[in-house]
């Protein structure tokens, strides 16, 4: 008898809601005190690390949290208003990888997520 192995997301691999409320939090400390990019991050803080948890849940494979919340995530047309540099890319990218560095995950799990944001990060550059 054929046994059939379903896959866990990276969502669910990296450890679910609870890693990325981690992950967001220290995110966004190192967002707000970073020089080049803090100007891109204004209104509710709480809000915006909300939205972005809905969205990672779903961008890393988790429930649809987003779509359900927001609709399709058009994100490029919802960071339209924003210019945003390649310099703005690699400072967004810089935080992550901090974040990233401080979850307690393996190494193989953080290169894994971390190289999920590069090609994002790069395609909201609007100027």
């Amino acid at each position: 008898m054929e046994q059939q192995i379903e896959e866990q997301s990276l969502y669910e691999r990296i450890g679910g809601a609870t890693a990325l409320t981690a992950l967001l939090d220290r995110f966004y400390d190192l967002v707000y005190a970073h020089e080049r990019i803090r100007r891109l991050f204004t209104g509710d803080k709480e809000l915006i690390k909300h939205k972005q948890q809905l969205f990672l849940t779903q961008f890393l494979g988790g429930p649809a949290a987003y779509t359900e919340a927001y609709g399709h995530p058009r994100m490029r047309a919802r960071h339209m208003p924003h210019q945003i540099s390649q310099e703005d890319a690699m400072g967004w990218l810089e935080c992550m990888a901090g974040a990233i560095k401080e979850l307690p995950i393996t190494e193989a799990l953080k290169d894994e997520l971390f190289d999920r944001f590069p090609r994002t990060a790069f395609f909201m550059v609007n100027s």
